[in-house]
Order: C-alpha cells, then sequence, then structure tokens
C-alpha cells in the first residue's frame, strides 16, 4: 500500500499545483468578469477589448449599446475590458 502511494504522490502533486496555479484563478477571473458584465448601467464609460472607448447608452441581456464619438455600436457584455474600464472610471 505504501509503495502504491509514493507511486501515486507526484501525480497528484502535480494536479494540486495545477488547481491552485491554474484553474482557480481563471475560475476566480470568470466570476469577477461575469459579475463585471451584470453591473454595467447606462452612463458608465467603457473601452471594449478592441480598444473602442465609448460611454453606454442602453443596455440589453447580452448586449450593449455604446456611444461614440462617430455613433452607436452594438457590442456583446463580453466585449468589454473589466480592467480598463475599471482604470478609466478611476480617472474620472
Amino acid at each position: 500500500m505504501p509503495e502504491e502511494l509514493i507511486k501515486i504522490a507526484p501525480y497528484l502533486l502535480i494536479f494540486v499545483v495545477l488547481y491552485f496555479f491554474m484553474i482557480r484563478p481563471q475560475q476566480k477571473r470568470a466570476k469577477n468578469e461575469k459579475e463585471f458584465e451584470s453591473s454595467l448601467k447606462v452612463g458608465d464609460r467603457i473601452i471594449t477589448k478592441s480598444g473602442i472607448h465609448g460611454k453606454v447608452a442602453e443596455l440589453a441581456e447580452t448586449t450593449v449599446i455604446i456611444e461614440t464619438m462617430s455613433g452607436k455600436l452594438k457590442l456583446e457584455r463580453s466585449a468589454i475590458s473589466m480592467e480598463m474600464s475599471a482604470a478609466l472610471n478611476k480617472k474620472a
């Protein structure tokens, strides 16, 4: 029995390390992004992941319409950068 445990121990250790350094942080990041998407409100200044700056004009369940200097754009909520929007709102 102890010999089998010794053979399995490195694999268990690798799994534990992968979980704490890769899987768990990704799950936490996904949860934070989902909370950010649901907390958007009309008037928020945002930056999309592609670099477009704008202000939220309308909200739908999965989409958002933003006003830019050149007009309005309809985007998926997931296209909004959480990190950049937070930095932009701190400056304002």
